[in-house]
């Protein structure tokens, strides 16, 4: 699929990964809708971007917000060609520790917001997707793209909520290409490994080198703009299709 005249939804787009896709996107003449709960920095960006970004306040794990969100995009560009799946939380707790078990709330939460989440978003967008005329001669109408983490294959202490949610985008990756494809909607997740996103910032460096040291190579953290030409190339190759991809420099996560 060609990305210029496209249309995009990017969840999380306000910042760290959500956001690199946000602007590779628009780079190669897509428009594109930010769905983020950060109403200023999300606004700021697509001001920066112009008239061809939106952006809407949308609480993926909310069926109405989603909702609403996803019939404004119509409303603007009258069409969804691109999903990409990039919202998430990763609060930590061990499952048995000193400060007892791990909350339930907070594992519901964790998997609300990154695995029914990503749904949520990804079934609503399949919706209008299935709408379009066919952009090639294969009878492509739209791919949608997940963001995992190698934590759903290594997840490490305190990440049970984590994992589990990352590991069930990995796992219903395959059946919901299989559901879509009757309609030429493509389905992928891209599995990130160590990505210097905000979530790192605060760190002190040493912390930043003990990490980096643990990739094979590249030493060092992912950079949120390799994942996002990642994700171009995914929009742009046809034959991409129910797969997980790992891009995380060969790391495979210890215990801690």
């Amino acid at each position: 699929m060609e990305i210029s005249g496209k249309v995009a939804i990017v969840t999380g787009g306000a910042s760290g990964l959500g956001r690199a896709i946000i602007e590779k996107l628009v780079s190669q003449g897509a428009k594109a809708a930010i769905f983020d709960l950060n109403e200023e920095a999300g606004s700021a960006l697509a001001a920066e971007l112009g008239d061809g970004v939106i952006y809407q306040s949308v609480n993926v794990a909310d069926e109405a917000s989603t909702q609403q969100g996803i019939n404004n995009v119509m409303e603007a560009f009258g069409a969804i060609h691109i999903c990409v799946n990039c919202a998430g939380i990763g609060p930590a707790a061990k499952t048995f520790g000193r400060k007892g078990p791990f909350p339930l709330d907070t594992f519901n939460l964790v998997i609300n917001v990154n695995l029914v989440g990503t749904f949520n978003v990804l079934r609503l967008a399949a919706e209008q997707m299935a709408k379009n005329e066919p952009i090639n001669e294969d009878g492509g109408r739209g791919v949608v793209i997940n963001t995992a983490s190698v934590a759903a294959y290594e997840g490490q202490i305190g990440q049970a909520a984590y994992s589990a949610s990352k590991g069930g985008v990995v796992g219903m990756t395959l059946p919901i290409a299989r559901d879509l494809s009757e309609y030429g909607i493509r389905v992928n997740t891209i599995v990130p490994g160590l990505i210097n996103t905000p979530l790192f910032q605060g760190l002190p460096q040493e912390s930043i080198d003990a990490l980096s040291n643990t990739v094979l190579y590249p030493k060092r953290l992912g950079r949120p703009e390799e994942i996002a030409h990642l994700a171009a190339s995914i929009v742009e190759n046809d034959y991409i299709n129910g797969e997980c991809i790992r891009m995380d420099g060969g790391i495979r996560m210890q215990p801690r």
